[in-house]
């Protein structure tokens, strides 16, 4: 997780996911604090989309937020998300079943209410593991692009003898391991284990 740094009561920085939960309804918020808090998540709680763009900010990874709000809809509170660029997660949670019109909305996950413990649990946990891939993704890219400039720039004896370029092969192997071992963990979330 990128560790969304949110400052505790004590002042000390605190570097737990920080999950802010947007709902127009009381019991969805306290209920989903009440879940997620006791297994060391940081929520932050807001009531109208309104709220939620005034609160969410880089500390924020994961957003749980309301479909169907009375002063703006999640939908117009996730465009905004997504043309500010922040970079989190993003759970659309509502009581409206799904239709087709979720192929082009720009979320990371949906879950239909009502939203049990396990099921809210593994949402987060799943996103959690989305951002760390994202994350590992962006930096892998950008190793494999200067891994192919000094390819072509260097000759195959300077590379050999370079410390630098090793480290930066090491990197990169280590990354595309980290992300082969993501993916298992997602396929075994979502029930696609090998099955013989």
């Amino acid at each position: 997780m990128q560790g969304g740094e949110t400052e505790s009561s004590d002042g000390s920085s605190d570097d737990r996911t920080t999950i802010l939960v947007v709902d127009d309804e009381e019991v969805v918020r306290e209920s989903f604090a009440l879940y997620l808090e006791p297994l060391g998540y940081a929520v932050r709680t807001v009531d109208s989309g309104e709220a939620a763009l005034a609160a969410v900010d880089d500390d924020v990874d994961v957003v749980l937020l309301d479909r169907r709000m009375p002063d703006r809809s999640g939908d117009e509170v996730l465009e905004e998300i997504r043309a500010r660029n922040v970079d989190c997660q993003v759970a659309l949670v509502t009581a409206v079943d799904p239709d087709f019109d979720i192929v082009t909305i720009d979320c990371d996950d949906y879950l239909v209410k009502p939203v049990d413990r396990d099921d809210l649990v593994e949402t987060v946990e799943r996103l959690e593991l989305l951002d760390e891939y994202d994350e590992a993704q962006r930096e892998l890219s950008t190793l494999r692009v200067k891994r192919n400039v000094l390819e072509v720039e260097k000759h195959p004896s300077a590379l050999e003898d370079s410390v630098e370029f090793r480290r930066l092969q090491n990197r990169i192997d280590e990354l595309e391991a980290q992300l082969d071992e993501l993916e298992s963990e997602f396929d075994e979330q979502l029930g696609y284990g090998d099955p013989t």
